[in-house]
């Protein structure tokens, strides 16, 4: 299994995104039901585990489903040999997310997370978005307190902008951002200079958008409405199917060439595309775990990932919220 690096963290190329154990995907499964994939992921060699405070859901008894929980139980027999990442900075409020990167806040939820996660630090701290009312001088400040501290090793922003990034790697360096990437969102590959300028690693959420490029759905295709968000993305709708199709038959045509699946060529496009990408796919089920961590052994060429960005470029493609996610993944 190749390896990346976070900071100074050897990971898997291919790392987890475990919301949907909780969050997002349905109903949460039962914290049994959680643990047994995620240790299953481990086996597979799965090495960094995604999580946040906010990946919250409600069990079948009214009780909340912490994703952090399910996560902290599933790797600690082996929490020396895995990376786990976290988020501060988020909650959910009505009917929308509610932002909080104040010190305080930010300092109360580590607290919190140590304890869901039964763990004495936590290897990679992200704030999960942008606070327009918290400088980014003042969260690096409060991050590179927490790493003095040890109770965080590294940390991370998801959703940034190359502005705020610089500001705040001047005060504290960061070693990860999160934000979205997949052949359906390229918006940020802007960042890529900034990024392999400072050594930062890009880790990349939705690498699938939302398991779309799996191929493994067609516009007849439900979810489960309230707690599945894929029941609202725009590429899930007819029209999105539509649009998608000449990217639907790209993969699809690849994935023979290639002896691959449409999911293996979609993550392989972006692990060879740049050695600072680590892309987080997530899933439920472990055949589609053990799927996604195979893209590692397939081998893009610079040619056949410049001749594919070029039909991207050409292709009209579903529009994610209204151009940059603002959803807690």
């Amino acid at each position: 299994m190749e390896r990346r690096k976070i900071g100074s963290l050897e990971v898997s190329a291919v790392g987890l995104g475990c919301m949907g154990i909780t969050h997002a995907s349905g109903a949460p499964m039962t914290t049994e039901e959680g643990v047994k994939v995620l240790r299953q992921a481990f086996e597979y060699g799965y090495t960094l585990f995604d999580t946040a405070e906010c990946y919250t859901g409600i069990n079948a008894d009214g009780s909340t489903a912490y994703n952090e929980e399910v996560v902290g139980e599933a790797l600690r027999p082996f929490r020396d040999k895995v990376v786990i990442a976290t988020k501060c900075g988020v909650h959910h409020g009505k009917d929308s997310l509610i932002v909080d990167s104040r010190p305080e806040t930010i300092r109360k939820s580590v607290e919190g997370s140590l304890k869901r996660l039964g763990t004495d630090y936590i290897d990679l701290y992200y704030q999960h978005r942008i606070d327009p009312q918290v400088s980014p001088e003042e969260v690096a400040g409060t991050m590179a307190e927490l790493i003095r501290e040890g109770k965080i090793r590294y940390w991370g922003i998801s959703e940034v902008n190359e502005d705020y990034l610089r500001r705040a790697h001047a005060v504290c360096p960061v070693a990860a951002i999160q934000n979205r990437y997949s052949m359906m969102a390229r918006w940020y590959e802007e960042l890529f200079p900034a990024v392999e300028e400072l050594g930062i690693t890009y880790v990349a959420f939705s690498p699938m958008a939302n398991g779309f490029l799996s191929g493994r759905y067609n516009r007849d295709s439900v979810f489960e409405k309230g707690t599945d968000y894929r029941s609202n993305m725009p590429q899930y709708t007819a029209e999105g199917f539509e649009k998608s199709r000449e990217l639907l038959e790209l993969l699809h045509d690849l994935a023979e060439e290639k002896g691959a699946t449409p999911a293996q060529i979609s993550l392989a496009w972006m692990l060879c595309k740049k050695p600072f990408i680590i892309p987080i796919p997530g899933s439920r089920k472990t055949e589609r775990l053990k799927e996604n961590i195979g893209a590692a052994e397939i081998l893009l060429t610079e040619q056949e990932i410049a001749a594919i960005d070029g039909r991207l470029n050409r292709m009209e493609l579903p529009v994610f919220g209204g151009h940059k996610s603002t959803a807690p993944q």
